[in-house]
């Protein structure tokens, strides 16, 4: 499980260092992928398996998954970490994502999300007022 918050720089490679939290759960390999709001989305190699089997379950008759499944896949790379825990950003992912040096890497349950840090302040401070004032169930089971 993921969680917490970090801020890593991209390197002049293109690369960042995994915050220690997470190396454990990523050293044997990860899938990065684009993500909704225009983060990437890391998982592990068999996080990335179980989610490809849900999706692939979709009708390829419904327009809404075709599209879901393309994003995803045609985004999708797989990486290996380095000795030093760096791991590379593909360029159409740093495109995809607007990444420049400052990062924001959050733990998001079951995968980790890469953020431009600029982008994931305005997320933050856009998200903040509709969290307090949530008052109706939005996970089935949660408040």
């Amino acid at each position: 499980m993921f969680f917490g918050t970090y801020a890593p720089k991209l390197d002049e490679k293109g690369r960042i260092i995994l915050p220690a939290k997470f190396r454990d759960e990523l050293s044997p390999g990860i899938v990065m992928t684009r993500g909704q709001e225009n983060c990437l989305y890391v998982f592990t190699t068999r996080e990335f398996e179980e989610y490809y089997a849900k999706i692939t379950q979709a009708p390829l008759t419904d327009q809404s998954g075709r599209s879901f499944s393309r994003m995803m896949f045609s985004g999708a790379s797989a990486e290996q970490p380095d000795k030093q825990n760096r791991v590379t950003i593909p360029a159409n992912l740093r495109a995809w994502a607007g990444l420049d040096r400052d990062l924001t890497v959050i733990g998001a349950g079951n995968r980790v999300e890469i953020w431009d840090s600029a982008a994931w302040d305005a997320y933050l401070s856009e998200q903040e007022d509709s969290f307090a004032n949530i008052t109706e169930e939005v996970i089935p089971g949660l408040i």
